[in-house]
C-alpha cells in the first residue's frame, strides 16, 4: 500500500518538470520555441489550462507574449504592456512577483487579452538575468488557499530562474552566429566568389574540392577535361571556370558533340567555306573562331569520331585550323574545356578514343561526384530547386516533409542533380499546401516503408494502407515540429492527446526520436 502523501506526489511531479524542462533547454536553438515546449510540458504534467510568457523587446519599454496557452492569436496580439502597466507590467517594472487571489476584485487587472477569468486566481512572476527583468511567466488558475497559491508562486519564480538562463544562452547563440556569418561574409568579400562559384550549390567535401580546383585553374590558359556522370553539372563548372577567367569578357561557346550528326560535327567546330559540300551554300565560322578570345566548351568530347578527333588535336597543338573546303590556315586563341561521362580510359583499350588526344585535354582534371555521394547536398539543392520553381510557377512552397525527405535521402540518384531538379519541379507544380509530400515524388522514389505497400506487392496497397501511410505521414510531420511533443502535435492537428496517442501506438510512431 503507496504511503505516499500529497506533498511528496508534488515534490516529485515539480522534480519531473523541472528534469524535461532542463532537457529542453539543452536541445532547443530557439527562443519562441523553447517557451512553447515549457508550456507543453506544463500543461501535460499540471493540466495548465492558460499561462503566458513574455518577453522585453530589445532597446524598448515593452513586454509582448512570446508563447501561451489558451489564448487565440486575436488575444496573443492584444497582449502587450509597457513597464509599470497592470500586473504583468508591475512585475517587469519592479522585479517582484505578484499574486492575486481573485482578478475579479483587482483594479490593477487589465484583462489585455479579454479572456473571460471568471473568479481564478492570477500569479505571475518576472524572469530575472543578472538583475534585470527580460521577462514573465504568468499563469490563472482557480482560486485555493493561500498557501497553495503561494507554493504555486514560489515553484514559478523557479521555473522563470531557469528559463531566463536557457533565453540568455539561445540569445548569445543566435548573436555568435550571426557575428560568425558577418565574419564569414566579410572574408568571402576579400577572397571573391573562387571557392564557392555562385552558379554552384554543395558543401560537402567533395565538392569544396571542386571548388578549390576550379580557382586553381580558372585564371590559366590550361586545357581542363571535366568527368562526370550525366546530370552532375559538368556545363556549370565549364562556366564557373570561364567567367572566373581573365576571358570572362569574351563568348563562351557550347557544343554538344553527341548532339552534332558524324557528318555535320567538323563544320560545326571548324567552319567551312561556300560550296564546301551540297547545301554549303554560304560561308560558315565554326565554333572555334567563334569562340577566338574566349571558351569553347565541348561537351560529351568521348562521341566524336576518330577523323574528327585527329583534327582536334592539331587545333589543340598548333592553335590553328582549316575550314572544310579551304586549304588557308586561320589562327585561333580558344581555351578548351572537354567534358564526358564516359570512360575514357576503356574508350582508348577499344581503339575509339586517340591516346594523345585524351593526354592533350587531361591536363587539369577535374571528377565530379554524382549525387549518390553527395547525399549532404541533398537537402541544399533541393531548398534552392523550390525556390527558383517557387518563382517561376507563383508558388509558395515553403517545406518539404518528413517521409518526402527520408524518399529522397534513401534514393540513389541515377540521373545526378538533373534528375533531383526535374522531381522538385515537379512537385512545386503540383504542391496544393505549400509542403512537398511524399505522394507527389515519382514512382521511381516512392519505398515500401513510406507508403505501407510491402506486405502487397504484387496486388497494390489497400486503400487502409494508403490511408495509413498518409496519416503516418502527417502525423510524423506534426511531431516534428513540435520535438516529439504529441500534446502539441495534437494541439496542431486539432484533435485530442488521447486520440494523438492511440493512432501513434497504432502507427507504430516513436514520437522521443522527434524529441
Amino acid at each position: 500500500m503507496s504511503t505516499e502523501t500529497t506533498v511528496d506526489r508534488r515534490r516529485r511531479l515539480e522534480l519531473e518538470i523541472l528534469y524535461r524542462i532542463s532537457q529542453a533547454m539543452a536541445h532547443q536553438h530557439d527562443v519562441t520555441a523553447l517557451l512553447n515546449e515549457v508550456l507543453d510540458i506544463m500543461e501535460t504534467e499540471m493540466g495548465l489550462s492558460r499561462g503566458t510568457l513574455t518577453l522585453r523587446q530589445p532597446g524598448a519599454d515593452t513586454l509582448v507574449i512570446q508563447a501561451s496557452r489558451g489564448l487565440s492569436a486575436d488575444e496573443i496580439r492584444r497582449g502587450a504592456y509597457k513597464l509599470g502597466e497592470g500586473i504583468t507590467g508591475t512585475v517587469a517594472k519592479t522585479g517582484q512577483p505578484e499574486l492575486v487571489p481573485d482578478v475579479s476584485r483587482e483594479p490593477r487587472f487589465l484583462d489585455r487579452t479579454k479572456v473571460p477569468h471568471r473568479h481564478n486566481a492570477f500569479l505571475c512572476v518576472p524572469i530575472l538575468r543578472e538583475g534585470e527583468v527580460i521577462g514573465t511567466f504568468s499563469i490563472d488558475r482557480p482560486r485555493a488557499d493561500r498557501s497553495d497559491l503561494e507554493r504555486d508562486l514560489e515553484f514559478m519564480q523557479l521555473l522563470a530562474n531557469l528559463l531566463a538562463e536557457g533565453v540568455f544562452r539561445i540569445r548569445e547563440q543566435i548573436e555568435e552566429r550571426e557575428s560568425l556569418m558577418e565574419e564569414n561574409r566579410r572574408l568571402r568579400r576579400q577572397i571573391g566568389e573562387n571557392y564557392r562559384p555562385a552558379n554552384i550549390i554543395g558543401n560537402c567535401r567533395s565538392m569544396r574540392s571542386v571548388y578549390e580546383q576550379i580557382a586553381q585553374v580558372a585564371d590559366s590558359p590550361a586545357t581542363v577535361l571535366v568527368r562526370g556522370e550525366s546530370g552532375t553539372g559538368k556545363e556549370l563548372v565549364a562556366g564557373a571556370i570561364h567567367y572566373n577567367s581573365s576571358r570572362r569578357e569574351n563568348a563562351f561557346v557550347r557544343v554538344n558533340c553527341a548532339a552534332l550528326p558524324e557528318n555535320l560535327i567538323e563544320s560545326e567546330l571548324f567552319g567551312h567555306e561556300k560550296g564546301a559540300f551540297t547545301g554549303a551554300d554560304r560561308e560558315r565560322r565554326g565554333r572555334f573562331q567563334q569562340a577566338n578570345g574566349g571558351t569553347l566548351f565541348l561537351d560529351e568530347i568521348g562521341d566524336i569520331s576518330l577523323a574528327v578527333q585527329v583534327r582536334l588535336l592539331r587545333v589543340l597543338q598548333e592553335k590553328t585550323l582549316e575550314p572544310v573546303g579551304s586549304d588557308e590556315t586561320k589562327k585561333v586563341n580558344v581555351r578548351v574545356i572537354a567534358a564526358t561521362g564516359k570512360n575514357l580510359e576503356e574508350e582508348m583499350k577499344a581503339g575509339r578514343f586517340r591516346e594523345d588526344l585524351f593526354y592533350r585535354l587531361d591536363v587539369f582534371p577535374i571528377h565530379l561526384p554524382p549525387l549518390r555521394e553527395r547525399k549532404t547536398d541533398i537537402m541544399l539543392l533541393a531548398d534552392h530547386f523550390i525556390q527558383q520553381y517557387n518563382a517561376a510557377y507563383g508558388k509558395t512552397v515553403k517545406r518539404i516533409s518528413t517521409a518526402a525527405i527520408n524518399m529522397m535521402m534513401a534514393y540513389h540518384w541515377p540521373g545526378n542533380v538533373r534528375e533531383l531538379e526535374n522531381c522538385i519541379e515537379r512537385a512545386v507544380l503540383t504542391s496544393n499546401d505549400d509542403v512537398i509530400h511524399g505522394y507527389m515524388l515519382p514512382p521511381s522514389l516512392q519505398t515500401d516503408a513510406e507508403t505501407g505497400t510491402a506486405v502487397l506487392p504484387k496486388e497494390g496497397a489497400s486503400l487502409k494502407r494508403l490511408v495509413e501511410a498518409y496519416e503516418r505521414e502527417i502525423i510524423i510531420d506534426a511531431l516534428k515540429r513540435h520535438r516529439g511533443n504529441a500534446a502539441a502535435a495534437a494541439r496542431a492537428l486539432q484533435t485530442t492527446q488521447r486520440i494523438m496517442n492511440y493512432r501513434i501506438k497504432n502507427l507504430g510512431i516513436e514520437a522521443r526520436q522527434y524529441r
